[in-house]
C-alpha cells in the first residue's frame, strides 16, 4: 500500500489529478445528463472531464522534465502547473470556473501543502472563483465551492480532516442547490458543475486517505438527495424519471486564442430565449485591458466569466454578436483558441444545425501558424500544438467535429500524441465517424502524407498511401539544449545547437547553419529525393537559402522545398524523403 501523505506535495498533486480524471471519467455522462443549467446542453461533466485532462497533462510534463528522476518536482512547480493546464484547456462554462478554483488553491499551496494552507487554498479558490463570474449565481458551483471551504475552516489542522470535512461540505451543499435555483427544482436534479466538483474533492479525500469516499450528494442528514435513475446505463442522481438530457450545440471553429472568461450564464430561470451564442478563448492581455473587456463584454451577453492573471486569462461568455465578442478580444490583446457554440432553438430544444456532412477530411496537428495556414489551404482542419501547450484529447475531436465528415484522417504528428490521438479517435468512432489514425511523428510526415491525399479514391487506399508516404519520410529538427546532459552523441552543454534525427541527438554544434548542414549530409547519406525545409519564427530566410545551395552542391538529384512554420518549438524542422 502507498504511503499516505502528510501534506500535500508533488507526488500527491498528481495522484490527486489522476484520480480526479478518473472519477470524471466514470460520472461524466451521469453529469452530462443533469445539466439543465445555465444551458441544457449536456456537456458539462465533458468539460469538466477534459478540464482535468488539461491539468494532469500539464503536471505529468513537469515530472517527466525533472532532470535527476530520483526526486519529485517541487510542490510549486506541480500546483502551478496544474492551474495552467487547466487555465489553457477550460472547456465551457463549468471547465473555466474550475480552473480558476485550481488556481485559487495553487496561489496558496505553492507555499505549503499542509492542513492550514489547504484550508486557506480552498477559501482562496472560492473568492476568486466567485469574482471571475460576472454575475453570481446561488445554486451552483460558487456555492457548493463556499460551502466546502466554509466547512474546511472549523476544522483541526490535520490534513485528513480538513479534506475530509471539505468534501462533506460539498455533498450537503450539492444537495440543497434545487432549493436554492429554481430551475434545478423544478427540474428535479442537483447542480451539475456542483456535482463535478464534488467528484475532485473526492479525489482529494482518496489521495490524502487511501480510501474512496461515499459517491454522490447528501442531505444534511446523511440521507441520499435523490432516488438514483437508471439513463443509458448509468445511476444520475436527481434525474426525474422519464428525464432525457438535451442535447445538441453545434460547434464552428475559428483560428485558436489565448482568452479566457468563465462563469455560470444569466439565462431566464423560466426557460426563456438566451444569446445564441457561446464564446471562448484564451487572451494575452494585462490587467487593465481586461477590466475594460468585462464591462464591454457584460453589455453584450450574460454568462460572462473571465479567469486567470499574470498576461494570460480565459474567457467565456454567451452573446448574440460573436464576431463583436472576438473584436472585443483583439482590442484587449492577443486572443487565440478561439471557440464559438451556436445553440439553435426548435420547439423549446436544443437541436444540432449543420451542413450534410462531407465524406472524407483529413485532421492534422501542426507546430506553428505558418503550417496551420499551408494545411488549410490544402483542405485539412487544423489544430496548433503551441510551444509547452501539446493539445489534449478533447481538442482533437473538437478539430474531428468541426471537420464534419463521415471519414477522417488524423494525423497527430507527433509521437507523444500517440495515446492522445487514440483516445480522441475513438471517441469520435462512438459518433459515428470512421477515424483512421496515421500515426505521423513529425510536422514533416504529416505534410508528406497530406501532399498524397486523395479524398476521391476508397478510404482503406487513401489511408495506405497517406502512411507509406509519412513512413518513407524521415525526419529531423534542431533544438537548443536547456542544460548540461548526456546525450546519444555526447554530452551537450546549455546553449549547444542540438540536431535530432528520427527522435535522438545525433548532432552537437555551436549554430544553427552549421549543426543544419551535419544534419542534412547524416540524413541523405542514406539517399532521398526531396528535402523539405519548416523555418521557426526568427530563423532567416538567409539560412534556407544556404541550405538549399549546399543541398544542390553535395546531391544534384535532389530537390528542396521551403515552408515557413511561424511560432514553432523547433528553430528547423528537416524532412527527407
Amino acid at each position: 500500500m502507498p504511503q499516505l501523505p502528510d501534506d500535500l506535495d508533488a507526488v500527491a498533486v498528481r495522484t490527486w489529478c489522476s484520480l480526479a480524471l478518473e472519477a470524471l471519467g466514470r460520472e461524466r455522462a451521469e453529469i452530462d445528463a443533469i445539466n439543465v443549467y445555465p444551458i441544457a446542453d449536456g456537456d458539462t461533466g465533458t468539460n469538466l472531464y477534459l478540464t482535468v485532462e488539461s491539468a494532469a497533462a500539464a503536471v505529468e510534463a513537469v515530472f517527466a522534465a525533472h532532470e535527476t528522476g530520483t526526486t519529485a518536482p517541487a510542490t510549486a512547480d506541480a500546483v502551478r502547473a496544474m492551474a495552467h493546464g487547466a487555465l489553457i484547456g477550460a472547456r465551457g462554462n463549468s471547465g473555466t470556473i474550475l480552473a480558476q478554483l485550481l488556481r485559487g488553491m495553487a496561489g496558496v499551496l505553492a507555499d505549503g501543502g499542509d492542513a492550514a494552507h489547504l484550508r486557506h487554498a480552498l477559501t482562496s479558490a472560492a473568492d476568486a472563483a466567485r469574482q471571475a463570474v460576472a454575475h453570481p449565481v446561488e445554486g451552483t458551483v460558487l456555492t457548493v465551492a463556499a460551502e466546502a471551504a466554509q466547512a474546511a475552516r472549523g476544522e483541526e489542522p490535520d490534513l485528513r480532516t480538513v479534506v475530509t470535512a471539505a468534501y462533506e461540505g460539498a455533498r450537503a451543499a450539492l444537495a440543497r442547490t434545487p432549493e436554492q435555483l429554481a430551475v434545478l427544482g423544478r427540474a428535479g436534479v442537483v447542480d451539475a458543475g456542483g456535482r463535478g466538483l464534488v467528484a475532485v474533492l473526492g479525489a482529494l479525500v482518496e489521495t490524502v486517505t487511501g480510501q474512496a469516499p461515499v459517491r454522490g450528494p447528501r442531505t444534511a442528514s446523511g440521507n441520499a438527495a435523490k432516488t438514483p435513475v437508471t439513463v443509458d446505463g448509468g445511476s444520475v442522481v436527481g434525474l426525474p424519471v422519464g428525464g432525457t438530457p438535451v442535447q445538441g450545440v453545434t460547434e464552428g471553429g475559428l483560428p485558436a486564442g489565448d482568452l479566457s472568461v468563465e462563469g455560470p450564464p444569466d439565462c431566464p430561470e423560466d426557460g426563456g430565449a438566451g444569446p445564441v451564442f457561446e464564446v471562448i478563448y484564451l487572451l494575452e492581455a494585462g490587467d487593465e485591458q481586461v477590466a475594460r473587456l468585462r464591462t464591454r463584454l457584460d453589455a453584450l451577453g450574460d454568462s460572462l466569466v473571465v479567469v486567470g492573471g499574470d498576461g494570460l486569462w480565459h474567457v467565456h461568455v454567451h452573446v448574440d454578436d460573436a464576431g463583436a465578442a472576438v473584436e472585443a478580444g483583439v482590442e484587449a490583446g492577443r486572443p487565440y483558441r478561439i471557440r464559438i457554440t451556436h445553440f439553435a432553438t426548435e420547439s423549446g430544444h436544443d437541436v444540432r444545425v449543420q451542413a450534410e456532412p462531407a465524406q472524407r477530411a483529413v485532421v492534422v496537428v501542426v507546430p506553428g501558424d505558418g503550417l496551420a495556414g499551408l494545411c488549410t489551404e490544402a483542405g485539412a482542419t487544423t489544430v496548433i500544438a503551441r510551444p509547452g501547450e501539446p493539445p489534449a484529447s478533447g481538442e482533437l475531436v473538437d478539430a474531428i467535429r468541426r471537420a464534419h465528415a463521415r471519414e477522417v484522417v488524423l494525423l497527430p504528428n507527433d509521437a507523444a500524441l500517440r495515446h492522445t490521438a487514440a483516445a480522441a479517435a475513438e471517441q469520435a468512432r462512438t459518433e459515428g465517424v470512421r477515424v483512421a489514425l496515421v500515426p505521423t511523428r513529425a510536422a514533416v510526415q504529416g505534410i508528406a502524407a497530406l501532399a498524397v491525399h486523395e479524398p476521391d479514391r476508397g478510404f482503406d487506399e487513401d489511408v495506405v498511401a497517406m502512411t507509406a508516404a509519412a513512413g518513407a519520410t524521415r525526419y529531423a529538427e534542431l533544438a537548443v539544449a536547456e542544460r548540461q546532459s548526456w546525450t546519444m552523441a555526447g554530452i551537450c552543454q546549455a546553449g549547444d545547437i542540438l540536431g535530432l534525427i528520427d527522435g535522438d541527438v545525433a548532432v552537437i554544434g555551436a549554430d544553427v547553419p552549421h549543426t543544419a548542414r551535419t544534419v542534412l549530409d547524416r540524413m541523405l547519406a542514406a539517399g532521398g529525393e526531396l528535402v523539405t525545409l519548416v523555418l521557426g519564427e526568427d530563423v532567416p530566410d538567409s539560412l534556407a537559402d544556404a541550405l538549399e545551395e549546399h543541398v544542390r552542391e553535395g546531391h544534384l538529384a535532389v530537390d528542396t522545398v521551403v515552408y515557413r512554420g511561424g511560432h514553432q518549438r523547433a528553430p528547423l524542422l528537416i524532412g527527407v524523403e
